[in-house]
């Protein structure tokens, strides 16, 4: 039987496109009941996005997809007295709100973190932003891109000729996505817990808290941090090396490794080159060790090395795709996809990622696919004791 630690906690998904969505795709996962709170007809901005157009148009994005399973999705209009009515009296049945407006919106509208506290004084409010909820830069808008220039992630990505660059999918918003569930999921555990909790993601700083490496050697050695391209900035050779067909990554991070290195390329008297014998040279004379290594590699492809290596203790593989990765029996045999048959507002079946982990063995799901804009609108309100008659003058009134 699958575990799920969150069943019967309650999550309100206040959040768009995917630093939050991202956080409570989590949760979902470990079994909470995640009631995704979204605009009058254009809901999460994720509904909108991703790479095929005639999703976007139907508001059921692939961005959107990615992000929602096992949620219901409840349309509210937060500035109508009715709607704010409408989530206190939600907030009374949840243990978890989860926001990523602006700071100071919230408060506007009369629905911050001591408002609700009236409503549910246990409540657990996430608020995740750009910067955080104070300090010079609260107020600015931050998209991923922004944070991963600001937090200095750009200046060490790439090589020197090409640096800054930005990492290849949107880890800002993911990370302050998981560093928010690991903060819920934390408050959720405190059994001393007697009051409400306010937690305060900044995206700036759950990013550099990830950087500790490159970080410490700045604050620690007075180093500061340089793109080293696919170069592993402790160890050589450690990074990406082109082989007679694709490229191969080696760690050798250690010196056996290294000298296992040596023995498999037929190169023994790399071991005791005085450029190469210790780690120190080695680092010192990178460019030079390569070169002979991707000499060495040449004769073979990279899928023939990557075994030969990881069969001496030298940690290699190959650089796939996002199509060989996910085609992997690693991946594939895992449980780490799920399939949703024929999924509602979509017309056919989509494939989408769970989480990273498995519990007693099992890959935690969820039980129903992503939900079509206010697709449990009504049940939710019936829920909370509205009648049939008020939930129709709540549609009457631009409410829901």
């Amino acid at each position: 039987m699958a575990i799920k630690p969150l069943h019967g906690i309650r999550v309100l998904d206040l959040t768009n496109v995917l630093a939050g969505p991202f956080a409570c795709h989590q949760l979902a996962h470990m079994g909470a009941d995640v009631i995704k709170v979204e605009a009058r007809h254009t809901g999460d901005l994720a509904r909108q996005l991703g790479a095929d157009h005639e999703l976007n148009k139907a508001m059921m994005g692939v961005s959107f997809l990615a992000q929602n399973p096992g949620k219901r999705s409840l349309t509210l209009n937060l500035k109508h007295p009715k709607g704010k009515e409408a989530l206190r009296r939600l907030v009374r049945t949840a243990d978890v709100l989860v926001e990523n407006y602006r700071p100071g919106v919230m408060q506007r509208l009369e629905l911050g973190y001591e408002d609700l506290l009236k409503e549910n004084p246990k409540l657990i409010y996430c608020a995740i932003s750009g910067f955080g909820q104070d300090g010079p830069l609260r107020d600015l808008p931050a998209y991923d891109q922004i944070i991963q220039g600001m937090s200095g992630v750009m200046s060490i990505t790439g090589t020197s000729e090409n640096a800054p660059y930005r990492v290849g999918y949107p880890m800002a918003d993911t990370i302050g996505g998981i560093t928010a569930a690991f903060a819920v999921a934390s408050a959720l555990a405190d059994r001393n817990r007697t009051g409400g909790v306010f937690i305060d993601v900044s995206m700036l700083e759950a990013v550099m808290a990830t950087m500790g490496w490159a970080v410490s050697n700045h604050l620690i050695a007075g180093r500061e941090p340089k793109p080293l391209g696919n170069d592993n900035v402790t160890a050589s050779p450690s990074g990406t090396f082109r082989t007679g067909d694709g490229l191969l990554n080696i760690a050798a991070n250690k010196q056996e490794q290294f000298e296992a290195v040596c023995a498999v390329l037929s190169h023994p008297e790399w071991a005791t080159d005085v450029r190469f014998a210790e780690r120190q040279g080695r680092l010192q004379n990178r460019a030079a060790l390569k070169a002979l290594i991707e000499e060495g590699l040449s004769s073979k492809s990279a899928n023939d090395w990557w075994q030969l290596f990881n069969e001496v203790g030298v940690p290699a593989g190959p650089v796939y795709t996002v199509p060989q990765a996910l085609g992997h029996p690693q991946i594939a045999e895992r449980g780490m996809v799920e399939t949703f048959k024929n999924a509602p507002g979509v017309g056919r079946d989509i494939r989408v990622v769970r989480t990273g982990f498995k519990l007693n063995g099992e890959a935690p799901t969820v039980d129903t696919p992503p939900p079509l804009l206010g697709e449990h609108t009504g049940a939710i309100l019936v829920e909370l004791g509205y009648s049939d008659s008020e939930i129709q003058a709540h549609i009457e009134e631009k409410v829901v």
